[in-house]
């Protein structure tokens, strides 16, 4: 790994586990562990960590909200859970302690002492003046820390010493299952730097598809913790392409790579593709709790499809889908959503969108776009619901989006600037007013444009046929090259058309063209009087004389 990537592993654990609380300071983790990668070591991360490509936002604190914090916590297993109950104590102050309490009996079930150390001394750090504050903090368990931090050693020494003996006897199926297992104690650890070296160094190891597969779901699991969404796009693209190759494809691997995929388009801001790969996700063959639950595919999928897809895509991919349905379930208030916005009842829609807004935003990976995506909801909204009039009066159009003229009129001004309506504003008499198109005229321009670019096409196809039956290749001179210009096959295919009904043009006889084609040979002059024809056409149009 580079020298930048590792310093990004060094200080994932904090990110990730603390979520920049700005009470406690987090300390770096300290490095756990004896192993050390050897330096014939045949395997390396192969993906360089691109900077965090996330969206940043201020996040905003809830102060209240609905969320039934148990219920929710056991969706998820492992870090996922950690880090989702430490996001919520950052930015709700009325579930803090409960989510920090339930985060530290779980860290316990783990092998990483310095987050339930961190845990704990955040616990500690809450005013008294809240009730149960301090009297509900239980003791620090250092004999708990010394116990775990011995049985992790021995452990990672057995494991790294079993590794070693494989490799001596070159046993590759033992050395990819060694990986596999010192990355699970690494992560177990808390360690994800390491874990995800050696997740990647099983690579080399595998011996099916299968192996490769579950490679590639272990390096996207710990870079969707490190939120390395670059390396997660990679190495989902690796899996699809290894289980594209085999017969039989396991539903279960396929879901779950739509799920990262998805999660990373989201963390990138392209909501349009998140949508579509939480789409295919299958929801009887969902089971993906160290990442995502069934109802964050359900949200994720719908909130991305309703800001990014148009209204027949979403009847078709979204509503009318038997597979997201059941997703959908899960969440009534998401399914009146996703109808009420198909439906044009905006107002209805948007209130709902307004209830559910402080439980979204204690989401980690959906709370940094809750707002850019609530601003794209509400101007698709205001777009379709112009889109059938030539004029609409601004009045009743504030009351179907519950806002006053004033804002509406700004709202629909910058929405005329992004080119999204083609409008203008009677400000006086607060109409809007659709531009008139004339769309006789449009269609005919669409279609004398459609019909030119079929010619250029068909032109450098009848050239390309022409050059693959005489076996002809055409190579630039030394000037050419200089110029580093690519050839243009459609002026050149041009070319060959027009030589085919003006054979004067080129000085050259048809007698004499018809003899050597009927040999099966391209006479050398025709084709030299085509790159001729070719060059001069070029030239002209760049002010050059031939």
């Amino acid at each position: 790994m580079k020298e930048e990537d590792k310093q990004d592993c060094k200080h994932a654990h904090s990110h990730n586990s603390s979520v920049a609380s700005a009470a406690i300071p987090l300390t770096k983790m300290p490095q756990q562990g004896i192993f050390q990668p050897s330096l014939d070591e045949p395997m390396q991360v192969d993906a360089s960590p691109e900077e965090n490509e996330n969206i940043k936002n201020d996040h905003a604190i809830v102060e209240s909200t609905t969320l039934d914090l148990d219920s929710y916590a056991k969706q998820y297993e492992g870090i996922a859970r950690l880090n989702r109950l430490i996001f919520i104590a950052d930015y709700c102050p009325s579930l803090k302690m409960e989510a920090l309490r339930m985060a530290l009996s779980y860290v316990q079930i783990t092998h990483d002492t310095s987050l339930y150390q961190q845990i704990h001394r955040r616990l500690q750090d809450i005013p008294s003046t809240l009730p149960d504050a301090v009297s509900s903090v239980p003791p620090l368990d250092n004999m708990w820390i010394e116990l775990t931090i011995k049985k992790a050693q021995l452990k990672l020494e057995k494991l790294d010493t079993d590794l070693k003996n494989y490799k001596s006897n070159s046993i590759k199926e033992s050395i990819r299952r060694g990986n596999d297992d010192l990355g699970d104690h690494y992560l177990d650890m808390g360690d994800l730097c390491n874990a995800l070296k050696c997740y990647s160094r099983a690579r080399d190891y595998c011996t099916s598809p299968k192996h490769v597969v579950n490679m590639c779901l272990n390096v996207i699991k710990v870079s969707v913790y490190l939120e390395n969404w670059s390396h997660v796009i990679s190495y989902v693209q690796k899996a699809e392409s290894t289980t594209g190759r085999t017969e039989e494809v396991d539903p279960v691997v396929q879901t779950k790579l739509k799920c990262a995929a998805g999660l990373a388009d989201l963390a990138t801001g392209k909501y349009k593709s998140a949508a579509k790969n939480f789409l295919q996700a299958s929801f009887d063959n969902f089971k993906y709790p160290e990442l995502l639950s069934s109802s964050n595919v359900a949200t994720y999928g719908a909130l991305c499809a309703l800001a990014s897809f148009d209204r027949q895509e979403l009847q078709k991919n979204v509503i009318s889908s038997s597979s997201f349905k059941l997703f959908l379930e899960s969440d009534s208030q998401l399914r009146d959503i996703l109808h009420m916005f198909y439906q044009s009842k905006y107002d209805s829609c948007l209130k709902l969108l307004d209830e559910i807004k402080n439980t979204l935003l204690l989401d980690m990976y959906l709370a940094p776009h809750v707002k850019a995506l609530y601003v794209q909801i509400r101007n698709r909204a205001l777009c379709q619901y112009f889109s059938p009039y030539l004029s609409a009066e601004m009045h009743k159009m504030a009351d179907a989006f519950n806002t006053n003229v004033k804002d509406l009129e700004d709202e629909l001004m910058q929405l005329i600037l992004d080119g999204q309506i083609n409008a203008r504003i009677d400000s006086h008499n607060k109409i809007l007013y659709a531009k008139d198109i004339d769309q006789r005229s449009s269609t005919f321009e669409k279609s004398i444009a459609m019909g030119q670019e079929y010619e250029r096409r068909t032109k450098a196809l009848i050239l390309r046929s022409a050059m693959l039956k005489y076996q002809v290749q055409v190579k630039s001179d030394a000037e050419d090259r200089r110029k580093e210009e690519k050839p243009n096959f459609a002026r050149l295919g041009e070319a060959l058309v027009l030589s085919s009904t003006s054979p004067s043009s080129i000085g050259a006889s048809t007698s004499s063209a018809g003899a050597a084609s009927g040999r099966g040979e391209c006479p050398r002059y025709e084709i030299d009087s085509l790159v001729g024809f070719y060059c001069n056409q070029d030239n002209s149009e760049d002010g050059v004389s031939a």
